[in-house]
């Protein structure tokens, strides 16, 4: 997921950038923009504020943050954040495995040719 964010607020900005790091990236190449001005008509626009009808009310946590801009995401019709982790991750398993694997029949091959050696002398 990239994000965007755009305060107002130099304390806010530096603390959702902060909550953020990984998922930062330019407004013209992001998912959803967080905003805490409102903002209309803008599909991507992500509001934080104090009043009820935010996307996040203030004060909000780093996990509050996060669910909300899940939810947000999904909305958008976009896979989820951990999703995507966990599909990266079970590829990357998945390529260790096998390379486990090859490394273990190699190792295999290398001590019964050893034992072979052995006993037939």
């Amino acid at each position: 997921m990239r994000v965007a964010v755009e305060c107002k607020s130099p304390l806010l900005q530096k603390s959702l950038e902060l909550f953020l790091g990984k998922h930062l990236c330019s407004i013209k190449h992001c998912d959803i923009v967080l905003r805490d001005t409102k903002c209309i008509d803008e599909e991507k626009c992500f509001y934080i504020s104090r009043e009820s009808d935010a996307d996040l009310v203030k004060p909000f946590s780093k996990s509050q943050l996060i669910l909300a801009l899940e939810k947000k995401y999904k909305s958008l019709g976009k896979k989820s954040i951990e999703s995507n982790y966990e599909m990266d991750d079970d590829m990357d398993f998945e390529i260790l495995e096998r390379r486990i694997e090859s490394l273990t029949r190699e190792y295999q091959s290398n001590i019964i040719k050893a034992i072979r050696a052995f006993y037939e002398r």
